[in-house]
């Protein structure tokens, strides 16, 4: 592990948005110079961003073939990697919440989801070996890594976490950290998008994604015990123009901006709270601290978040979805413009994964001496031929 003190690496939820995060992190092995070692001993994840915390997380002894190797799927995503978009899967699912809708008083019918993630099982099924976590903890390659996920009875974020043995678990409000062995279920559960994907049963109550009513996205971090947080995050690449409109917002459009505030809200509310216990903390010595039983202490935080916009490269790859599900989206107008927001978020296709990792890289290496300050490390030279293997 290198650099003073540990490091914690956040990612956020995005559904298909998380192929930003990819491309930060084959920058990231690129600015390191390709060292094996593990940069970040802690791991956070939350919904898509928590299938990409374990991938690193499995791959702890071995950081660049971690990255490598998440880099290939994501390249190479296809919608049906990830959910079924065959037309009798879609038809059967709407003709489900029709008669759902019609006839429930009738059939006490509740319908599962809009779609059948059955294939994402499979593929982390195949990709992810979880007994790996716990011998990169016992070996020291990895201090801790979380998923959080959203109880739908408890209404509670919970955070499943593996760590080592130091590592306690917490009760804050509406906020748990919960030692277990991590699975399939816990990704599958934190990357249940409400509606969109079934929920997952865990212990004795259904969870939903975890952007969910998660209140402090940075916190399972700070109580893994790092004293420095990147977070990679997946937003809108900055204010969106306000423009006038005269027509009623389509249901994509408020699908969109209900998962907007699902996903990115809560981070950027979260990290100015931090910023203010930074600057408190600061005034004090540890003397002080000390003394008036304060136990909080500063935390380094670096965010690199999207410099374009997501929903505006979306709507340039809305003709690479799969027929059927073309036509569904089009029919609730995820492909206009002003709908595109949803289209991001199930745009599981390579040209859209592909545009967002090159952003990703692109977002890093503007921000190299950062970064390597971030890491402890200097600022190793480009290579370029490696990196256009990996992002094209």
């Amino acid at each position: 592990m290198s650099g003073t003190g540990k490091a914690a690496l956040v990612l956020t939820g995005g559904g298909a948005r998380a192929a930003y995060q990819v491309g930060v992190l084959v920058a990231i092995r690129e600015i390191r110079g390709r060292a094996p070692s593990n940069p970040f001993p802690i791991l956070c994840g939350t919904s898509a961003g928590a299938v990409n915390a374990c991938a690193l997380a499995v791959a702890a002894h071995d950081f660049n073939a971690g990255v490598r190797r998440l880099a290939h799927v994501w390249r190479n995503f296809s919608v049906d990697q990830v959910y079924r978009s065959d037309a009798r899967a879609i038809v059967g699912a709407g003709a489900r919440w029709g008669s759902a809708l019609l006839l429930g008083w009738l059939l006490r019918q509740t319908p599962v989801s809009l779609l059948d993630n059955s294939p994402l099982r499979s593929l982390l099924e195949r990709m992810l070996d979880f007994s790996a976590i716990g011998r990169a903890i016992q070996d020291g390659y990895l201090h801790a890594v979380s998923v959080t996920a959203s109880g739908y009875a408890t209404g509670e974020s919970l955070s499943f976490f593996e760590a080592d043995a130091s590592v306690a678990g917490w009760r804050r409000t509406q906020r748990v950290g919960l030692r277990t062995r991590l699975s399939v279920d816990h990704l599958l559960a934190s990357s249940a998008i409400p509606f969109v994907f079934p929920a997952i049963k865990l212990h004795r109550e259904f969870f939903g994604d975890g952007s969910m009513r998660q209140l402090a996205p940075v916190s399972p971090a700070v109580h893994l015990g790092a004293d420095r947080i990147l977070v990679v995050g997946a937003g809108r690449g900055g204010p969106a123009p306000r423009q006038r409109s005269n027509h009623y917002p389509s249901p994509a459009q408020i699908a969109g901006h209900a998962m907007s505030s699902i996903f990115l809200d809560s981070l950027a509310v979260d990290l100015e709270r931090l910023q203010r216990i930074n600057t408190t903390v600061s005034v004090l010595t540890d003397e002080q601290r000390a003394a008036n039983g304060i136990s909080l202490r500063p935390i380094e935080t670096l965010v690199i978040a999207p410099s374009q916009s997501l929903e505006l490269i979306a709507s340039r790859y809305r003709a690479s979805l799969p027929p059927v599900m073309r036509a569904v989206l089009r029919g609730v107008g995820a492909t206009r413009r002003n709908g595109s927001t949803l289209l991001s978020y199930l745009l599981f296709e390579r040209g859209f994964t592909g545009a967002l990792m090159r952003l990703g890289y692109g977002d890093a290496m503007a921000r190299r001496a950062e970064v390597a300050a971030f890491l402890r490390c200097e600022s190793r030279s480009p290579l370029r031929d490696c990196v256009e293997q990996a992002l094209t």
